[in-house]
């Protein structure tokens, strides 16, 4: 228990208040929804406290959890290869749910392997990075090919799914903590460069030849169609983001109040998930979306902070894999509300509703406050 002295509270305070935010957004976000499917407007509002309660209970677990036990190859091992299991699972026996074999569910409640692959790629490749310094700079090739095989095969069973989203994150997060591990300034460069060219290259790629590409899902191409023009297609692929932007735009700076959006009632889907932060902004106004970006964005700077001033380069890479996952799964989530990429499913970060996401998100917070804990604790 002494070690609750060394808690980071710039980073436990600001995950605690978005959590709360967060619960009572889904609340209301979710309520008209909750009564017309289930009659009970509190079903949302009531799981995603449990979930909630329950991801704040794991953190405090991952906090107080010895620091050089999270460097244990045994844990490692059990870890990566159960979400192997778990992805292949999905691939072969897995059920399509709203267009991907995604979900696993058990006693009505249900998980996503996928979001566990992103925990488990920033843990593994930390411990590999965090060992082989020296062989980073001198054997690259070498060093880097057992973690990427296993990232490989994580990428290519959630694009399977498909789950194009969840692949971006894990991609882009991987490859941050590639760069950040030490390699040449060349190098990372040369791989930004090639990662920007290649999303521009497929996106032109699609808008030139569409459906006729393979591995191209008609579902897939109507959400570029919608953010290429959304008012094109507002009565199908579309229907989302203009409704998206008739929320924010009904809320203005102030909003109209907590639990007087429209856009809930039947014309936004997905009102308490992917497009939760439209809610807040139809009720809360861009005030309301400015304290929680400014709120999130404080966590994530805090965390790369606590990455940088790091003692040990496992702790470093922790930190800087994880605010990197939080970074990128924002933009997204908020790229994809106002139309400026396509929409691809991602929630935001401790707002949205979701068991997974939740508890994912809370064992990220959960070790970055074990390395900041262990940082402090050296210090003394």
């Amino acid at each position: 228990m002494k070690k609750f002295k060394y808690l980071d509270y710039y980073i436990f305070i600001p995950y605690l208040v978005l959590s709360i935010i967060g619960i009572l957004m889904v609340y209301s976000a979710s309520s008209y929804i909750a009564i017309s499917q289930y009659d009970d407007s509190q079903r949302y509002f009531i799981r995603q406290a449990f979930f909630v309660f329950l991801g704040l209970v794991t953190s405090m677990v991952v906090f107080l959890f010895k620091y050089k036990l999270l460097k244990n190859k045994r844990f490692l091992i059990v870890a990566s290869g159960l979400v192997a299991l778990l992805l292949l699972y999905l691939f072969f026996f897995g059920k399509v749910t709203n267009g991907a074999k995604g979900w696993i569910f058990i006693l009505g409640f249900g998980f996503q392997p996928a979001e566990f692959a992103k925990i488990v790629v920033i843990w593994y490749f930390a411990y590999i990075f965090s060992k082989k310094q020296n062989q980073l700079v001198h054997n690259f090739k070498e060093t880097v090919t057992p973690p990427l095989t296993l990232f490989g095969f994580y990428l290519l069973l959630i694009l399977l799914q498909p789950d194009v989203g969840g692949a971006a994150i894990l991609l882009v997060t991987g490859t941050i903590m590639i760069l950040a591990s030490g390699v040449s300034t060349k190098l990372a460069a040369a791989v930004g460069t090639i990662g920007i060219a290649l999303i521009g290259g497929i996106l032109a790629l699609v808008r030139t030849f569409g459906m006729s590409l393979p591995l191209i899902e008609k579902y897939q191409y109507d959400r570029f169609l919608a953010f290429w023009d959304p008012f094109a297609v507002s009565e199908s692929a579309g229907l989302q983001l203009v409704n998206s932007y008739y929320a924010l735009r009904r809320g203005g700076l102030f909003g109209v109040g907590i639990g007087e959006s429209i856009q809930k009632t039947g014309y936004l889907p997905e009102p308490y998930t992917d497009f939760i932060m439209s809610i807040i902004g139809e009720e809360m106004g861009l005030l309301g979306i400015l304290v929680i970006v400014g709120l999130f964005g404080l966590l994530i700077l805090r965390i790369y902070l606590v990455g940088i001033r790091a003692k040990d380069s496992f702790g470093a890479l922790i930190c800087i894999g994880i605010a990197t996952m939080l970074l990128v799964q924002g933009l997204v989530n908020l790229g994809g509300v106002i139309g400026l990429m396509p929409i691809t499913g991602v929630t935001f970060p401790f707002i949205s509703y979701g068991g997974s996401s939740t508890i994912v998100l809370t064992i990220s917070i959960g070790l970055v406050l074990n390395v900041s804990a262990a940082d402090k604790k050296n210090d003394n």
